[in-house]
C-alpha cells in the first residue's frame, strides 16, 4: 500500500485568480535604489527593462499600501503580488528573460495535472539513469523497473526536484519528449507567458544554459495557475512524502528541498530551482492573516543554497509588513 504522508496544515491559496489578471500589469519606471541594483547583463538577459514599481490597474487594486520596497535582496530580478487579485506589491526586471532552472517543473507538473489520471501506474525506464547522468541533474533516486503512480511520480520530481521523475513523466505523457515539450509550449501560450519557451522538461541546460527561459511575470502566471489545483498545493506545501515498499516498488522519501517550508510561517510552497546559469531561484507563495502572497526571485547569488529562500523570505516579510488598505 502507498501511504503518503502529509503535512498537518496546508493554507491554499486562495482559488478564483485568472492569468489575465497578470497579463494585464503595467509597470512605470522608478529610480534605482540600492537594495534593488545590479541589472542583468545582455549577455544574460534578453531584454532589460531594469527596476519597476508597477501600477496597480483598477481590476487589480493592492491589498496593501505600497511603502518602500524590500532590502536586501540581491536577486537578479523577482515579482511579489497579491495572489488573490495578481496585483503587483514590487518587481525587479519584470519582462527580462532569464533560466529558472528546475521551477521548469512547475509547468511539467501542470501539464500532468490537467492530462489526468494521476493514479495511472509508470514503470520507471532504464534510460532515465543515463538521462540525469549526461545533464547532471537532481535525482529523486527512482529504481529502474519500479511501477509508481503519476501523482507518486509528481512527489517525486516537486520535493526533491528528481529530474528523474520529470523525465519519467515526459516519456508517458508526451507520449515521448517532443511531444511533451509542444504540451508545455502550447500551455504558457494559453496562460498568456509570452516571454517563455521550454527545451526541457526539468530546467537542465539543453541544449544551452539559456534554451529554457521566463520572465518573473511569467512565472507568477504560472504559479497562480498551478496552485489552482487542490493536487499540486497539497504536494508543495508538505516538508516530506514518504512511498512505503510496495507491490512492484521499493520505498521512497522524498524531502522538500524548498527552504521556506517548515521554516517560514505562512509558507505554501512553491518550487525551487538551479543551475550554474540561473543562480538560485524560487517560486514562492505564502499566507498570513488572509493575505495571500505568491513571487518569485531568479538569480541570487550562490551564497548558500538557501540563497533562494533567503531572499524570498526578505520579498515576503516586507510585504506582510505593509499596511492593508
Amino acid at each position: 500500500m502507498r501511504i503518503p504522508v502529509r503535512a498537518t496544515a496546508i493554507i491554499a491559496i486562495a482559488g478564483g485568480v485568472t492569468a489575465a489578471a497578470i497579463i494585464a500589469w503595467t509597470a512605470a519606471s522608478s529610480p534605482p535604489t540600492a537594495s534593488a541594483a545590479g541589472d542583468v547583463g545582455a549577455a544574460v538577459a534578453r531584454s532589460a527593462p531594469g527596476l519597476a514599481k508597477p501600477s496597480a490597474t483598477p481590476s487589480a487594486t493592492p491589498p496593501v499600501r505600497l511603502i518602500g520596497a524590500p532590502t536586501g535582496v540581491q536577486a537578479r530580478a523577482g515579482l511579489l503580488a497579491d495572489a488573490n487579485t495578481g496585483a503587483v506589491l514590487w518587481s525587479r526586471g519584470l519582462n527580462t528573460e532569464l533560466p529558472m532552472g528546475s521551477i521548469t517543473k512547475v509547468m511539467t507538473a501542470l501539464v500532468v495535472i490537467r492530462a489526468g489520471d494521476l493514479n495511472r501506474e509508470i514503470r520507471i525506464p532504464k534510460s532515465v539513469i543515463a538521462y540525469v547522468s549526461k545533464y547532471g541533474g537532481e535525482s529523486a533516486g527512482l529504481i529502474p523497473g519500479d511501477v509508481v503512480t503519476a501523482q507518486e511520480l509528481l512527489e517525486a520530481m516537486l520535493l526533491p526536484s528528481g529530474c528523474d521523475a520529470a523525465y519519467t513523466l515526459a516519456m508517458a505523457y508526451g507520449p515521448g519528449m517532443p511531444a511533451f515539450l509542444a504540451k508545455m509550449n502550447k500551455t504558457a501560450k494559453q496562460l498568456g507567458m509570452l516571454h517563455t519557451r521550454f527545451t526541457s522538461p526539468d530546467g537542465l541546460p539543453y541544449p544551452t544554459e539559456f534554451s529554457t527561459f521566463s520572465t518573473p511575470k511569467d512565472l507568477v502566471t504560472l504559479g497562480m495557475a498551478a496552485m489552482k489545483s487542490a493536487v499540486f498545493r497539497s504536494i508543495v506545501a508538505q516538508p516530506f512524502y514518504q512511498l512505503h515498499k510496495g507491490p512492484g516498488h521499493h520505498a521512497y522519501w522524498w524531502d522538500n528541498d524548498n527552504d521556506l517550508i517548515g521554516t517560514y510561517p505562512g509558507a505554501t510552497g512553491i518550487k525551487t530551482g538551479y543551475t550554474n546559469a540561473a543562480l538560485h531561484c524560487l517560486l514562492f507563495s505564502a499566507s498570513r492573516h488572509g493575505l495571500n502572497l505568491i513571487g518569485v526571485v531568479l538569480g541570487s547569488p550562490a551564497t548558500s543554497p538557501a540563497a533562494g529562500a533567503e531572499a524570498a523570505a526578505k520579498v515576503l516579510n516586507w510585504g506582510f509588513s505593509l499596511p492593508r488598505t
